[in-house]
């Protein structure tokens, strides 16, 4: 990278912690620290929450997604509108009535000390493994750009993140939120038009989408009904209906977010912000993606992204076998581009018969070059003996350091590592909050002062953030990494989500059989999870959350005849 972008990086990065710090003053007690006194305005909370979801992961893993596999990703949020529909109508006032710092907190009014206690450690793990592979992220484009060790770059994201969260809490987090969600708006649509720009002078943004349909990059919908697809309407729309009412109804990470703000309207607000503007901001980002793919119709790209593993290959007994595999890469990519130039100007001679043709030879050359790609992934595989390699996390990296202007480079990086760190201190701070208030608190020292309540909140950030480097060096090499977030959250989310339900919908639900029935949905999740492995991973929020509510009642029911506690008013 130019040192004009370096600079870049470093300066923004700088004013962010400093924000953070100069925040220090407003930090107190820990209801500032953790809720700002829920005196934040709805727009900042909204923009706080889309912040917390485009991620790094986004930005990387999901313009991987688009590249590769076009708009279908689209679908997994499908049910997102409708959850926020619901989770403004029913959890949002709940949670504002109860007076609570945790969405746990509920849970003992409603139930008891151990569901609540369960139900929070439950949040802990999976919100920790998940900011683990926030981390990854940024950590994987360093790594690649740099050639730093993948430990070494982890820490250089986390640490930030921790020095400011622990100095300005809740309010540092929203406030660079903000600030993140300008820039990852701005550069990503400054990539759209380099990419566009960046197309043969006859090739124009008709004929860029007609590229893409050919290739099936522009089929966003699926109606088919199975369990074994991931990215269909009904997954989307039902299992990720389920992980959405999870992810924002239970998760401390998204409740602490609308408990900030300043009433229960203003918190619904804060909600419908994703409901109206997420499914738009996330095609954006998969656009980008497969605009990425048209530009490299045309601009021969590497056979794989990840030079690391490349010069890997290069220096081992296969590479011979490698480099006569790039030879006919090289000729596939030609066949390619051509039949890319051959349905341009067949679209534009009107001849329906000759654009027919020229997109089934697109079809089979792309299918070519996949190919090849595929074999060369699996010579990867086998000479570093990682056998869930897979090159869709460095694609747009590469796009970003070769071939954007200078300064943009710059902008591009900030924006990975910031919009990383942001994601990452909300949910260090999230993290803090369910430790100290749910845990310590609650369980060891109930009667100590409040400024000693927020010096073990600061240590229980820096806890977390070490915790996350630690999984993001594993995280790294799962796979896509905007799946492996959802993989670890979906394990989860859906008996987390089963709990509520039992403590909202119903007053026949008990305490003991709220337990019983998250005990028995994360046995039916981690069942299906080790023994059905060819099912979608959103169908496990579906199972988790029927389980723990059919079970929660029927236990109630056998256990006791008398009705259980009311909800709080």
């Amino acid at each position: 990278m130019h040192y004009l972008d370096w600079a870049i990086v470093a300066g923004y990065i700088a004013w962010l912690v400093f924000d953070g710090v100069k925040r220090t003053r407003l930090e107190r007690t820990t209801q500032s620290y953790f809720l700002a006194n829920r005196s934040l305005p709805w727009w900042a909370v909204g923009l706080s929450v889309m912040a917390t979801q485009l991620s790094a992961i986004t930005l990387v893993g999901t313009t991987g997604q688009g590249y590769t596999d076009g708009l279908r990703f689209v679908q997994f949020y499908f049910g997102l509108p409708l959850a926020m529909i619901i989770l403004s109508v029913t959890v949002v006032p709940f949670f504002y009535r109860a007076r609570v710092y945790t969405a746990y907190e509920y849970l003992e009014q409603r139930f008891d000390l151990k569901t609540r206690t369960l139900t929070s450690l439950l949040f802990l793990l999976s919100r920790g493994m998940a900011c683990g592979a926030v981390v990854a992220a940024p950590a994987v484009v360093l790594s690649v750009v740099l050639g730093w060790n993948v430990t070494f770059t982890a820490l250089l994201i986390a640490v930030p993140a921790v020095i400011y969260t622990i100095l300005g809490g809740v309010q540092a987090v929203t406030w660079t939120d903000v600030k993140v969600m300008g820039l990852t708006v701005f550069v990503l649509v400054a990539a759209g038009v380099v990419l566009l720009l960046g197309l043969p002078s006859e090739v124009h943004v008709g004929d860029t989408l007609r590229l893409a349909g050919a290739t099936g990059r522009l089929d966003a919908l699926d109606f088919r009904f199975t369990l074994n697809e991931t990215y269909t309407f009904w997954s989307g729309l039902l299992g990720g209906l389920f992980l959405m009412l999870s992810y924002f109804g239970c998760d401390q990470s998204q409740v602490q977010r609308y408990l900030t703000a300043k009433s229960v309207d203003e918190g619904r607000s804060s909600l419908m912000m994703s409901a109206y503007w997420k499914i738009p901001l996330q095609l954006l980002v998969l656009m980008v993606g497969v605009l990425t793919f048209t530009f490299y119709l045309f601009q021969r790209p590497p056979m794989l992204f990840n030079k690391v593993h490349e010069q890997s290959v290069r220096a081992s007994d296969r590479g011979a076998e490698y480099a006569a595999l790039e030879e006919e890469f090289g000729l596939a990519f030609e066949g390619r581009r051509q039949a890319a130039s051959d349905l341009v100007v067949a679209r534009r001679s009107g001849d329906g018969r000759a654009e027919a043709q020229a997109v089934e030879s697109l079809r089979a050359r792309d299918a070519a070059v996949a190919a090849i790609r595929g074999r060369a992934s699996g010579i990867v595989r086998q000479t570093m003996g990682d056998a869930s390699y897979t090159d869709v996390n460095y694609v747009f990296p590469t796009f970003i350091v070769t071939a954007l202007p200078i300064g943009l480079v710059g902008l591009w990086i900030a924006a990975i590592i910031t919009a990383a760190t942001d994601t990452i201190a909300a949910e260090l701070n999230s993290l803090a909050t369910a430790s100290v208030i749910d845990v310590y608190q609650r369980l060891y020292n109930q009667g100590a002062p409040d400024e000693h309540y927020l010096r073990v909140s600061k240590m229980a950030t820096a806890f977390w953030g070490l915790f996350a480097t630690v999984v993001a060096v594993y995280a790294s090499s799962l796979g896509s990494l905007i799946e492996v977030v959802n993989r670890f959250g979906s394990f989860f989310y859906g008996s987390i989500l089963g709990v509520f339900m039992l403590a909202i919908l119903t007053r026949r639900a008990t305490g003991t059989g709220a337990f019983v029935g998250l005990i028995t949905g994360m046995s039916a999740v981690a069942a299906v999870a080790f023994g059905l492995p060819s099912m979608s991973f959103l169908w496990h929020n579906v199972i988790g959350a029927v389980v723990v509510f059919v079970v929660g009642l029927a236990f109630s029911g056998i256990r006791t005849g008398a009705r259980a506690p009311r909800a709080a008013e």
